[in-house]
């Protein structure tokens, strides 16, 4: 088959969907021919290049606040081309609007829905688009959602038809975990990985430290526009000796890293399915998580814990210290190879 991937940005960019593009896009291209259509607004990357099989091609956008993602040169190109499979992704951004666009035998898409904008304006523009959302829908063979709660967010918000639903959860490289039993576990430390901006909530991981004892200290993975703030916040709490930042880790450090922590904690207050929260948990590491979101679907109490929304700082510290260390047991978790069948069968039909 010939299949097109349409998204905001690809590799070497890191993020949840970019993550999740890359994985089934370089297993799709072991027995199909892989094409990525993505933005690049900082026109640093190649035009085109291929990736491990993948054919990615680039293209010059408009991307304010590093957002939106609007490309005139990605519309012309994929008003000529033409695919057995596109499947577009980002309900968020615009190629995904742009993506119907090519030619094609089926259109599949993935949302990544979760209602909200991460800011006041973003939030307006995602109801004044609503309409052109339903029409997409439609328009769609097949829609694929990453869990139950963002396929009934879908089926609120938009009266789509349930048949047309797919949920395929995210995925993760288990056969990276298999080997990082020797690796001791540290009972006070508290491990964040997220793209830095404000609705992640790493703020509220770093207020809660001051209620835990001195010998608890954070690990921060990730880069964004909001690790300025995060920094001003640490110095006014001088909490500069008890947390690190990391970026740009290889795989395998970060899953050493996933593997030593005491707890994870991700604080998103508007997520889908976090792969970050799925690696943690490969590595057998217990999660606090926000009740809000898609995540929160995982919440049992036992592998996985939620705190409600605002976030109280004592009360996250109070959980933190009852979770952390705690030994979870078995959960189902879906390899990259999984969700690649899944993904195949729904293009297909």
């Amino acid at each position: 088959m010939k299949i097109l991937q349409v998204c905001p940005k690809y590799y070497p960019v890191i993020g949840g969907a970019e993550e999740y593009v890359t994985n089934i896009s370089e297993r799709l291209a072991k027995k199909h021919d892989v094409t990525v259509f993505a933005c690049d607004p900082s026109e640093k990357l190649p035009r085109e290049e291929k990736i491990n099989g993948v054919l990615v091609r680039r293209f010059k956008s408009f991307s304010p606040g590093n957002a939106y993602h609007i490309s005139l040169k990605m519309e012309r190109e994929l008003k000529k081309s033409e695919f057995d499979i596109v499947h577009g992704h980002n309900y968020h951004a615009l190629p995904l609007y742009s993506s119907r666009n090519a030619k094609h035998k089926r259109f599949i898409v993935n949302p990544y829905y979760h209602v909200y904008g991460s800011t006041p304006i973003r939030d307006f523009l995602i109801k004044l688009y609503k309409q052109f959302g339903k029409a997409l829908f439609e328009q769609a063979d097949g829609i694929i959602t990453l869990s139950e709660y963002e396929k009934k967010l879908l089926l609120n918000d938009f009266n789509i038809n349930d048949d047309k639903i797919s949920v395929i959860p995210n995925g993760v490289d288990l056969a990276g975990f298999d080997n990082l039993g020797g690796i001791p576990r540290d009972s006070k430390e508290i491990l964040c990985v997220s793209r830095l901006e404000v609705y992640k909530g790493v703020q509220h991981i770093i207020k809660a430290l001051p209620f835990l004892s001195e010998d608890f200290h954070l690990e921060i993975v990730g880069k964004g526009p909001y690790k300025a703030k995060l920094l001003e916040l640490i110095d006014k709490l001088q909490l500069n000796n008890r947390i690190k930042f990391y970026q740009d880790l290889p795989r395998q450090e970060l899953h050493k890293m996933y593997a030593g922590a005491g707890v994870f904690v991700m604080l998103s207050q508007h997520e889908a399915p976090c792969i970050a929260v799925y690696e943690a948990l490969a590595a057998k590491t217990p999660c606090i998580v926000c009740n809000t979101s898609a995540t929160s679907e995982w919440i049992v109490n036992k592998n996985y814990f939620g705190i409600d929304y605002p976030v109280d700082n004592v009360k996250l510290a109070e959980l933190i210290t009852k979770v952390i260390g705690t030994e979870i047991g078995k959960i189902k978790i879906w390899d990259w190879d999984d969700v690649v069948a899944e993904t195949l069968r729904i293009y297909r039909g």
